[in-house]
């Protein structure tokens, strides 16, 4: 018997090694079947009965299938679960507990149990909840999928929802850190300036209230001018190590929502002692930058003081009254200051257009709300000459804090963003030869030769190629060691000038604090920190883009009952249709390929050039303009469908 069962055990494995397998990531479509993808690209279809073993994102080792001329695979091994911590909406059927994962291409109903510690009886059919996979029909000895509810995120019928689910999901905190009864100043052992009588100023929304900056400028009388720049000092009352420190390292970064900010220090801090309010006196790290009339910039000094701000401005009202218009005005003080410094901004836009980059100019969409959460309309805000103005005193100013940590310190927080990783470069380089632009290998890496190429790509206006470059390049990463930012076209950038609602500018405020004491610096912030610290903004982008997600579905829901067409651009090329932006008020909607044409075999897409042709000819590309009707909105998913209108 032995005998027996050792023969059948060396017959199935020798089976199993002339089996042909392929290790790939499952790939849900909104019909039963689904796909496989492997590294390379490759897609091997996945039917039905076997896509009830796995779930959207899994990735397995499959069994290939061939019958005929059809290849298909049956997942036999899972490697990584796609589905581990998830958020969902209970069911509850004939005393059958089960959970849905709130995700487009995920609609199993997971039978699940309730976390020890949670009353079952408070959560009811329909009501928000975060889940763990437990079991996986793929895993040993299990044989079906199973959930365990490990929080209540929501009830049904709460109006918070979008906000309370989309933190949740990106397992962000939900409320503000808790406040302290008191908050001394430490002894830092520095000697503060008084610039309390300087009349320094802020300018931010009218709803703003964690206030980081304030300024004050003087124009010398040979040209160039001397720019103040106040920063907040959360860590005058903040030490190292402290619970508020820990708590803060933590979230990172505010986060900002529409109709609702999660602060990264205690409301106390962030919204009151720190915030720049007009007429009180406040702690500040403060740094005077000289620059000169072709807007270059010179020495510069940073120094801790005491400083009051002696008026509370609006982007609005002083871009209006910089421009003539409306019935605002400052006082003479503030409004000489104000002309000063829109001089200067001018002149520093100029010199970065020169000698380093600039940024197009693109709107923001801002939502207006009722108490409720609902949404009464989107605003479109663009960036005025006020906007300019702070933009480019902070540019400045984190330019001198960059400089400064790489001379006296070698570390700190830095944003390092390199346009093309080497991995990427060449692909890019051989991409742009097939538009017959031949460039040297050294434009993409080297900074000096990148802002050539990018002035010289930018001259040609072409919007496909800008958006179709944009898949070989890379995003902004925290470094704890001075690198080039390319995006902004400078060696090196740290920021300082929002320690309210960034960690790593309290970070290196405490390293500023060093240098001004003749301190010895501490080691390097660690790779852990860094990653962190980028980790946690890419999930707060996320967050914000999932609750306009939500509201723009909200809000357009009777456009797309109505058929309204808008102007739209085209963001994205795929092989199920093209991504589009509504221009009036930002939100995204997908054009499925049979909206586009009523035999879907006339439309050929393209998604890795970016282009559909309809009927052979060419028709959209990455970058177009054109006209788009809502045709649904869909709440589930939170997105929105639209087909051409032209």
């Amino acid at each position: 018997m032995l005998q027996n069962n050792s023969v059948l055990a060396q017959l199935k494995q020798q089976i199993r090694k002339t089996t042909p397998r392929v290790e790939g990531v499952i790939k849900a479509t909104a019909k039963a079947f689904g796909f496989l993808e492997t590294e390379d690209g490759t897609s091997y279809f996945v039917p039905p009965p076997a896509m009830k073993k796995v779930l959207h994102g899994d990735r397995v080792e499959a069994v290939i299938h061939e019958e005929g001329d059809k290849t298909s695979v049956d997942p036999e091994t899972l490697l990584e679960a796609g589905l581990n911590r998830f958020v969902g909406r209970v069911q509850k059927r004939e005393g059958q507990l089960a959970v849905v994962p709130d995700h487009p291409l995920i609609k199993n109903v997971l039978k699940a149990r309730i976390k020890r510690d949670l009353d079952e009886a408070s959560i009811e059919e329909g009501d928000w909840v975060v889940a763990r996979l437990v079991r996986h029909p793929l895993k040993p000895d299990d044989r079906a999928f199973f959930a365990q509810i490990d929080e209540l995120v929501a009830k049904s019928s709460n109006p918070a929802v979008p906000w309370r689910v989309t933190l949740a999901r990106h397992a962000l905190e939900q409320d503000c850190p808790p406040a302290a009864d008191e908050w001394p100043l430490q002894d830092e052992g520095l000697t503060r300036e008084d610039l309390t009588a300087e009349p320094f100023f802020t300018i931010d929304s009218e709803k703003t209230r964690d206030m980081d900056d304030a300024l004050r400028i003087e124009t010398h009388e040979n040209g160039g001018w001397r720019l103040s720049v106040a920063i907040a000092d959360p860590t005058a009352y903040i030490e190292e190590g402290h619970a508020a420190d820990l708590e803060a390292r933590t979230r990172a970064f505010t986060v900002y929502l529409p109709g609702q900010n999660v602060t990264m220090l205690p409301e106390q801090l962030a919204d009151d002692l720190c915030s720049l309010w007009e007429g009180k006196e406040r702690p500040v790290l403060a740094c005077a930058l000289e620059i000169g009339a072709d807007g270059s910039l010179g020495e510069y000094r940073f120094f801790a003081a005491n400083a009051k701000s002696h008026a509370k401005l609006a982007y609005e009202k002083v871009s209006d009254w910089l421009e003539g218009k409306g019935d605002w005005a400052p006082s003479d003080e503030i409004g000489e200051q104000l002309k000063a410094l829109r001089d200067l901004t001018e002149a520093r836009s100029a010199w970065r257009a020169k000698h380093a980059l600039v940024f197009k100019d693109t709107p923001d969409y801002v939502f207006d709300l009722d108490a409720a959460g609902n949404v009464l309309g989107i605003r479109t805000e663009d960036r005025r000459i006020a906007n300019r103005m702070i933009e480019e005193s902070m540019i400045a100013a984190n330019a001198c804090c960059a400089d400064l940590l790489a001379t006296h310190v070698g570390h700190g927080i830095f944003n390092v963003h390199r346009a093309f990783e080497p991995e990427k470069a060449e692909a890019a380089q051989e991409f742009l030869a097939t538009q017959e632009i031949e460039v040297e290998r050294e434009m993409l890496t080297e900074l000096p030769r990148y802002r050539e190429l990018k002035r010289a790509l930018e001259s040609r206006e072409d919007a496909w190629l800008d958006v179709r470059l944009r898949r070989f390049q890379g995003f902004t990463s925290m470094s704890a060691l001075p690198g080039p930012h390319f995006g902004l076209g400078l060696p090196a950038y740290a920021t300082w000038t929002s320690p309210i609602r960034k960690y790593g500018d309290m970070v290196n405020h405490r390293l500023i604090k060093r240098v001004l004491k003749g301190e010895q610096a501490p080691a390097e912030a660690s790779q852990q920190l860094t990653d962190q610290l980028t980790e946690r903004r890419r999930l707060n982008r996320m967050a914000e883009r999932d609750v306009k997600d939500w509201l723009y579905v909200r809000y357009l829901t009777s456009s797309a009952e109505n058929q309204e067409t808008f102007d739209a651009e085209i963001m994205a090329v795929n092989r199920g249709g093209m991504r589009v932006r509504l221009v009036a008020n930002g939100a995204t909607a997908f054009v499925p390929a049979p909206l586009m044409h009523s035999d879907r075999s006339k439309v050929v897409i393209d998604d890795k050039e970016g282009r559909i042709q309809i009927e052979g000819e060419e028709r959209y590309k990455l970058g177009d303009s054109l006209r788009v009707a809502l045709t649904e909105a869909r709440e589930e998913t939170r997105s929105l469908v639209a087909r051409p209108a032209d």
